[in-house]
């Protein structure tokens, strides 16, 4: 089923035109019947006003179709730059008074909703009903503020309720170690995911000292790969493998990750979704964070625990 919504800027038109008719409406002039150049240039002028259509862009108005909305047609608007066009349907009332605007979204195939996670490693009860996922940079100081905050206060807070499941979105424009930390926490969370989480906490945790005062590549690729067989070792993840996948440096799965983000429309991280419901980019703190998992929660027909 798809969820059909006015844009803010039509509807405040649509309660404008409505708030003054107090006495019944006048018979509608000739000059302003439908498709009369008259109503045509009202509404050009009120569309390209709206939405600031560029001075260039010629407006033409199809013929007017009957609509599922009552007491409007559908307008076609075509909006042509030299040789491109678009055609946008707008609504018209059927005093040629009011004008709106509808967008539809197909519920059913939202992304943000289906995201694999299948072999990521987990944080929380496999079983809970509220799955957290989180897009993450390891060199983001942003990231570090928020996965301190959710492996902590937020999973003790909401233990047994909540998992947590991070993908991978390294920014490499502006973080120049970010892909390659990636790389290694994919090496550790495909052989242990204790491993994989005592990486990424640490690598949070300690991303000035892994920069170092005077940036130099190579010395922060190394930091990481042996901060990586550290915690392989400590969680006594198969050295023999562990050794070949740092080696070899496969990036296959994190840029399938970023892939994705960018199909979604991410451009900042971090960037966390609660069971499909998109947050604001950034470090969230608790009060709120916890609003969005309470209402998943309830949404499951469980009772969020009392703050």
């Amino acid at each position: 089923m798809a969820h059909i919504r006015l844009f803010a800027s039509i509807s405040l038109l649509v309660i404008a035109s409505v708030c003054y008719a107090q006495a019944p409406s006048p018979a509608v002039p000739h000059d302003s019947a439908p498709n009369s150049p008259s109503v045509n240039r009202r509404v050009e002028v009120l569309i390209r006003s709206q939405f600031s259509v560029p001075l260039g862009y010629e407006i033409v108005f199809g013929d007017k179709t009957k609509s599922d909305i009552p007491g409007y047609d559908t307008l076609p608007v075509t909006f042509i730059n030299g040789s491109k066009q678009t055609t946008a349907n707008f609504l018209i009332s059927k005093d040629c008074n009011t004008l709106a605007r509808l967008e539809k979204f197909d519920v059913s195939k939202d992304p943000a909703l289906a995201i694999q996670v299948d072999g990521r490693p987990m944080r929380g009860d496999e079983a809970a009903k509220v799955e957290i996922i989180n897009f993450d940079d390891l060199e983001c100081p942003y990231c570090a503020r928020l996965n301190s905050e959710l492996s902590t206060q937020t999973m003790e807070h909401y233990k047994g309720l909540i998992k947590i499941v991070y993908k991978d979105y390294p920014m490499e424009e502006i973080h120049p170690w970010a892909m390659h930390a990636a790389v290694d926490a994919n090496c550790l969370a495909d052989l242990n995911s204790k491993a994989y989480w005592a990486y990424v906490d640490f690598v949070h945790a300690h991303g000035p000292d892994i920069t170092g005062a005077r940036f130099e590549p190579a010395k922060s690729f190394l930091a990481l790969d042996h901060i990586a067989d550290t915690f392989g070792a400590e969680n006594k993840v198969d050295e023999a493998k562990l050794g070949i996948c740092l080696k070899k440096k496969d990036e296959t799965i994190v840029r399938s990750s970023l892939k994705l983000g960018e199909s979604l429309g991410i451009n900042a991280t971090p960037q966390m979704l609660v069971n499909g419901e998109r947050l604001p980019s950034g470090a969230r703190p608790a009060e709120e964070l916890w609003p969005a998992i309470d209402r998943a929660l309830k949404a499951e027909g469980i009772q969020p625990p009392p703050k």
